[in-house]
């Protein structure tokens, strides 16, 4: 798994910035921070980013618009995003925020506890499912060179169907050996 992968945080409020950093530095995961939508967008396309955190409400930019523009990406489509909100419940906000595709919509103030366990989750599920991308490309590449070269990729040996099935004998000789080790 990528270890240089961050968690890019994104509010325009520095205390929260700050809260945010505070709640996660526990997992020792690596953080970024971003103040603006047009700052996130940067920061992701420069790569790297295995999740956002990203608020939903700011000038410019809001975390929706840099939601919908990473999801027509194919290289950004898949990263994580939790949106934060300190707005309250908003039953428009969250049909348009799961129909954009976000792993959550998280209320502010935010409970640490829940937080972290909620990264921790959404964040080593993505660098899996990269390590496996990653696996898959190597082993199609592998598979397609030997299919360039004319060889025929090597088939295990499958057992005998008679080796698997333990004859009665051979049975009876084993289930002695274990009458005698319990006396």
């Amino acid at each position: 798994m990528p270890s240089d992968a961050k968690i890019l945080i994104v509010d325009d409020h520095e205390d929260t910035l700050y809260a945010l950093e505070s709640a996660l530095a526990p997992l020792g995961y690596l953080l970024a921070r971003a103040t603006s939508g047009d700052e996130a967008l940067k920061q992701v396309l420069r790569g790297r980013v295995g999740l956002l955190l990203l608020d939903v409400r700011m000038p410019g930019v809001s975390g929706l618009d840099v939601v919908r523009y990473l999801r027509r990406l194919e290289q950004t489509q898949h990263i994580p995003v939790v949106l934060l909100t300190g707005f309250g419940p908003d039953h428009e906000l969250t049909s348009t925020a799961f129909a954009l595709g976000v792993a959550d919509l998280v209320m502010k103030p935010i409970d640490p506890w829940a937080l972290r366990t909620k990264v921790r989750y959404l964040f080593d599920a993505h660098q899996r499912h990269l390590a496996l991308e990653h696996e898959v490309r190597e082993l199609r590449a592998l598979v397609k060179d030997h299919a360039e070269a004319g060889e025929h990729p090597a088939r295990p040996a499958l057992p005998h169907p008679d080796s698997r099935v333990p004859t009665q004998r051979a049975q009876g000789a084993h289930d002695g050996e274990l009458e005698q080790d319990r006396t």
